[in-house]
Protein backbone atom coordinates (compact mmCIF):
# COMPACT_ATOMS: atom_id res chain seq x y z
CA UNK A 1 0.00 0.00 0.00
CA UNK A 2 2.68 2.33 0.79
CA UNK A 3 3.75 2.08 -3.16
CA UNK A 4 -0.05 2.68 -4.27
CA UNK A 5 0.10 5.85 -1.64
CA UNK A 6 3.00 7.23 -2.99
CA UNK A 7 1.86 6.62 -6.70
CA UNK A 8 -1.58 8.73 -5.91
CA UNK A 9 0.26 11.34 -3.66
CA UNK A 10 2.55 11.61 -7.46
CA UNK A 11 -0.18 11.90 -9.15
CA UNK A 12 -1.92 14.36 -6.54
CA UNK A 13 1.55 16.48 -6.89
CA UNK A 14 0.83 16.60 -10.98
CA UNK A 15 -2.84 17.80 -10.40
CA UNK A 16 -1.73 20.55 -7.87
CA UNK A 17 1.15 22.02 -9.97
CA UNK A 18 -1.93 22.46 -12.75
CA UNK A 19 -4.36 24.24 -9.93
CA UNK A 20 -4.52 28.51 -9.60
CA UNK A 21 -4.03 28.71 -5.71
CA UNK A 22 -5.13 32.46 -5.67
CA UNK A 23 -8.46 32.37 -7.51
CA UNK A 24 -9.29 29.32 -5.77
CA UNK A 25 -8.74 30.90 -2.38
CA UNK A 26 -10.74 33.78 -3.80
CA UNK A 27 -14.10 31.08 -4.45
CA UNK A 28 -13.35 29.69 -1.31
CA UNK A 29 -13.74 32.75 0.71
CA UNK A 30 -16.70 33.65 -2.10
CA UNK A 31 -18.19 30.34 -1.56
CA UNK A 32 -21.41 29.80 0.77
CA UNK A 33 -20.42 29.23 4.38
CA UNK A 34 -20.12 25.70 5.13
CA UNK A 35 -22.54 23.73 7.26
CA UNK A 36 -21.47 22.11 10.63
CA UNK A 37 -20.08 18.38 9.49
CA UNK A 38 -18.99 17.75 13.19
CA UNK A 39 -22.43 18.59 15.06
CA UNK A 40 -23.77 16.15 12.45
CA UNK A 41 -22.31 13.34 13.15
CA UNK A 42 -22.39 13.80 17.12
CA UNK A 43 -25.75 11.90 16.95
CA UNK A 44 -23.78 9.30 19.62
CA UNK A 45 -23.15 11.43 22.06
CA UNK A 46 -27.39 11.91 22.14
CA UNK A 47 -28.41 8.50 20.26
CA UNK A 48 -27.75 4.77 21.10
CA UNK A 49 -26.14 4.17 17.88
CA UNK A 50 -22.58 5.94 15.93
CA UNK A 51 -23.74 7.84 13.19
CA UNK A 52 -23.47 7.07 9.33
CA UNK A 53 -20.83 8.85 7.41
CA UNK A 54 -22.38 7.05 4.05
CA UNK A 55 -19.79 7.60 1.04
CA UNK A 56 -20.55 7.77 -3.21
CA UNK A 57 -17.73 4.99 -4.10
CA UNK A 58 -17.38 3.55 -7.41
CA UNK A 59 -13.92 2.04 -7.15
CA UNK A 60 -10.86 1.60 -5.06
CA UNK A 61 -7.32 0.79 -5.69
CA UNK A 62 -7.54 -2.44 -3.16
CA UNK A 63 -10.84 -3.89 -4.64
CA UNK A 64 -11.11 -2.33 -8.37
CA UNK A 65 -14.38 -1.35 -9.95
CA UNK A 66 -17.29 -1.65 -7.26
CA UNK A 67 -20.70 0.40 -8.49
CA UNK A 68 -19.50 1.81 -11.94
CA UNK A 69 -23.10 2.44 -13.36
CA UNK A 70 -24.65 3.78 -9.89
CA UNK A 71 -26.78 6.97 -10.25
CA UNK A 72 -24.76 9.08 -7.15
CA UNK A 73 -27.21 11.56 -7.09
CA UNK A 74 -29.79 9.43 -6.58
CA UNK A 75 -27.64 6.93 -3.88
CA UNK A 76 -27.20 10.27 -2.07
CA UNK A 77 -30.46 10.74 -1.88
CA UNK A 78 -31.84 7.17 -0.79
CA UNK A 79 -28.43 7.64 1.85
CA UNK A 80 -30.15 11.08 3.88
CA UNK A 81 -33.91 9.03 3.46
CA UNK A 82 -32.66 6.85 5.17
CA UNK A 83 -30.61 7.76 8.42
CA UNK A 84 -27.13 9.07 6.80
CA UNK A 85 -25.92 11.78 9.11
CA UNK A 86 -23.29 13.08 6.54
CA UNK A 87 -22.11 11.77 3.01
CA UNK A 88 -18.58 11.51 1.80
CA UNK A 89 -17.77 12.54 -2.01
CA UNK A 90 -14.48 10.73 -3.58
CA UNK A 91 -13.53 12.81 -5.69
CA UNK A 92 -10.33 11.56 -6.87
CA UNK A 93 -10.13 10.37 -10.68
CA UNK A 94 -7.52 8.22 -11.36
CA UNK A 95 -7.45 6.05 -8.42
CA UNK A 96 -11.30 6.11 -7.25
CA UNK A 97 -13.25 6.88 -10.73
CA UNK A 98 -14.73 10.51 -8.00
CA UNK A 99 -15.02 13.43 -9.62
CA UNK A 100 -15.11 17.06 -7.91
CA UNK A 101 -18.13 18.05 -9.96
CA UNK A 102 -19.93 15.81 -8.22
CA UNK A 103 -19.46 17.15 -4.74
CA UNK A 104 -20.42 20.81 -6.49
CA UNK A 105 -23.40 19.67 -7.76
CA UNK A 106 -24.50 17.96 -4.74
CA UNK A 107 -24.16 21.47 -2.90
CA UNK A 108 -25.11 23.73 -5.30
CA UNK A 109 -27.94 21.89 -8.06
CA UNK A 110 -29.38 18.78 -6.09
CA UNK A 111 -28.86 21.01 -2.79
CA UNK A 112 -28.37 18.24 -0.53
CA UNK A 113 -29.33 19.04 3.20
CA UNK A 114 -26.33 16.65 4.84
CA UNK A 115 -23.00 17.92 5.08
CA UNK A 116 -20.43 16.95 2.59
CA UNK A 117 -16.93 15.48 3.14
CA UNK A 118 -13.97 16.24 0.63
CA UNK A 119 -12.49 12.41 0.49
CA UNK A 120 -9.37 12.88 -1.44
CA UNK A 121 -5.39 12.78 -0.94
CA UNK A 122 -4.97 16.24 -0.04
CA UNK A 123 -1.44 17.72 0.67
CA UNK A 124 -1.47 21.37 -0.65
CA UNK A 125 -3.85 24.37 0.48
CA UNK A 126 -4.63 24.58 -3.01
CA UNK A 127 -6.63 21.21 -2.52
CA UNK A 128 -8.47 23.25 0.66
CA UNK A 129 -9.55 26.13 -1.07
CA UNK A 130 -10.47 24.45 -4.04
CA UNK A 131 -12.48 21.63 -1.92
CA UNK A 132 -14.55 24.57 0.03
CA UNK A 133 -15.17 26.41 -3.61
CA UNK A 134 -16.51 23.35 -4.69
CA UNK A 135 -18.98 22.84 -1.74
CA UNK A 136 -17.16 20.61 0.60
CA UNK A 137 -18.28 21.27 4.43
CA UNK A 138 -15.68 19.27 5.49
CA UNK A 139 -12.17 17.66 4.36
CA UNK A 140 -10.12 14.51 4.94
CA UNK A 141 -6.15 14.94 6.16
CA UNK A 142 -4.49 11.41 6.14
CA UNK A 143 -1.94 11.64 8.71
CA UNK A 144 0.44 8.67 6.49
CA UNK A 145 0.23 11.47 3.59
CA UNK A 146 1.65 13.91 5.77
CA UNK A 147 4.65 12.92 7.18
CA UNK A 148 5.74 16.98 8.03
CA UNK A 149 3.91 18.00 11.41
CA UNK A 150 4.36 21.51 10.81
CA UNK A 151 2.63 21.04 7.25
CA UNK A 152 0.55 18.82 8.79
CA UNK A 153 -0.63 21.58 11.27
CA UNK A 154 -0.73 24.42 8.73
CA UNK A 155 -3.25 22.39 6.45
CA UNK A 156 -5.58 22.01 9.13
CA UNK A 157 -5.25 25.45 10.56
CA UNK A 158 -6.00 26.07 6.61
CA UNK A 159 -9.43 24.32 6.70
CA UNK A 160 -10.12 25.61 10.39
CA UNK A 161 -9.93 29.37 9.19
CA UNK A 162 -11.49 28.67 5.85
CA UNK A 163 -14.73 27.04 8.52
CA UNK A 164 -14.42 23.45 7.35
CA UNK A 165 -14.34 20.36 9.92
CA UNK A 166 -11.37 18.63 9.08
CA UNK A 167 -11.37 14.70 9.62
CA UNK A 168 -8.20 13.40 9.97
CA UNK A 169 -6.94 9.70 9.33
CA UNK A 170 -5.16 7.41 11.43
CA UNK A 171 -3.99 3.86 11.11
CA UNK A 172 -1.82 3.08 13.86
CA UNK A 173 -0.26 4.56 17.12
CA UNK A 174 3.07 6.29 15.86
CA UNK A 175 -0.09 8.47 13.50
CA UNK A 176 -2.44 8.94 16.28
CA UNK A 177 0.36 10.55 18.73
CA UNK A 178 1.23 12.70 15.89
CA UNK A 179 -2.39 13.98 15.31
CA UNK A 180 -2.99 14.37 19.28
CA UNK A 181 0.12 17.34 18.96
CA UNK A 182 -1.70 19.20 16.06
CA UNK A 183 -3.25 22.26 17.55
CA UNK A 184 -7.74 22.07 17.78
CA UNK A 185 -7.59 18.89 16.65
CA UNK A 186 -11.36 17.78 16.82
CA UNK A 187 -12.46 15.15 14.88
CA UNK A 188 -9.99 11.92 14.24
CA UNK A 189 -10.85 8.45 11.39
CA UNK A 190 -9.39 5.50 12.68
CA UNK A 191 -8.48 3.43 9.42
CA UNK A 192 -9.00 0.04 10.12
CA UNK A 193 -7.30 -1.03 6.61
CA UNK A 194 -3.48 -1.62 6.83
CA UNK A 195 -1.59 0.54 4.73
CA UNK A 196 1.15 -2.45 4.71
CA UNK A 197 -0.79 -5.23 3.90
CA UNK A 198 -4.22 -4.32 2.96
CA UNK A 199 -5.62 -6.18 5.70
CA UNK A 200 -8.74 -5.10 7.39
CA UNK A 201 -9.77 -5.30 11.09
CA UNK A 202 -12.19 -3.70 13.33
CA UNK A 203 -9.22 -4.48 16.04
CA UNK A 204 -7.25 -1.37 15.01
CA UNK A 205 -10.57 0.77 15.71
CA UNK A 206 -10.31 -0.86 19.31
CA UNK A 207 -6.39 -0.66 19.99
CA UNK A 208 -6.33 2.99 19.32
CA UNK A 209 -9.73 4.32 20.55
CA UNK A 210 -8.24 4.36 24.11
CA UNK A 211 -5.27 6.45 23.74
CA UNK A 212 -7.72 9.77 21.97
CA UNK A 213 -9.35 11.98 24.65
CA UNK A 214 -12.88 11.63 25.12
CA UNK A 215 -13.68 15.54 23.73
CA UNK A 216 -12.21 14.73 20.05
CA UNK A 217 -15.21 12.83 17.77
CA UNK A 218 -13.92 9.56 16.67
CA UNK A 219 -14.83 7.98 13.25
CA UNK A 220 -14.34 4.25 12.40
CA UNK A 221 -13.52 3.54 8.93
CA UNK A 222 -13.18 0.43 6.62
CA UNK A 223 -14.27 -2.82 7.26
CA UNK A 224 -17.96 -2.53 8.30
CA UNK A 225 -20.32 -4.51 6.36
CA UNK A 226 -23.29 -5.42 9.24
CA UNK A 227 -24.89 -4.51 12.35
CA UNK A 228 -22.58 -6.55 14.16
CA UNK A 229 -20.01 -4.39 13.04
CA UNK A 230 -21.11 -1.31 14.39
CA UNK A 231 -22.23 -2.69 17.43
CA UNK A 232 -19.04 -3.59 18.30
CA UNK A 233 -17.29 -0.53 17.35
CA UNK A 234 -20.50 1.17 19.54
CA UNK A 235 -18.62 -1.08 22.29
CA UNK A 236 -15.36 0.90 21.63
CA UNK A 237 -17.06 4.36 22.11
CA UNK A 238 -17.18 5.37 18.93
CA UNK A 239 -18.91 8.28 17.37
CA UNK A 240 -19.32 7.77 13.95
CA UNK A 241 -18.80 5.30 10.61
CA UNK A 242 -17.89 5.98 7.71
CA UNK A 243 -19.02 3.47 5.14
CA UNK A 244 -18.52 3.39 1.13
CA UNK A 245 -17.75 -0.34 -0.08
CA UNK A 246 -20.59 -2.21 1.56
CA UNK A 247 -23.71 0.34 0.77
CA UNK A 248 -22.42 0.84 -3.12
CA UNK A 249 -22.66 -2.66 -3.04
CA UNK A 250 -25.41 -3.96 -1.99
CA UNK A 251 -29.04 -5.22 -3.72
CA UNK A 252 -30.77 -3.16 -1.25
CA UNK A 253 -28.78 -0.20 -0.65
CA UNK A 254 -32.24 1.64 1.34
CA UNK A 255 -31.93 -1.68 3.69
CA UNK A 256 -28.38 -1.76 4.02
CA UNK A 257 -28.46 2.11 4.94
CA UNK A 258 -31.01 1.35 7.70
CA UNK A 259 -29.41 -1.41 8.93
CA UNK A 260 -25.79 0.78 9.45
CA UNK A 261 -27.55 3.57 10.48
CA UNK A 262 -29.64 2.34 13.63
CA UNK A 263 -28.17 -0.87 14.19
CA UNK A 264 -28.67 -0.51 18.09
CA UNK A 265 -32.25 1.26 18.28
Amino acid sequence: MTNILEKILDQKRLEIAALNAQALRHAAEQSPTPRDFLAAIQRRRFAPCPSLIAELKRASPSKGILAPHLDLFQVADIYIQNGASAISVLTDEKFFQGKLETLYALRNMYSVKAPLLRKDFIIDESQIYEARANGADAILLIAAALPDNSHFADLHACAFSLGLTALVEVHDEAETERTLKIPNIQLIGINNRNLATFDVSLTTTERLRPMIPADITVVAESGIFTAADVQRLEKANIDAILVGEALVTSEDIPAKVRELASSNV
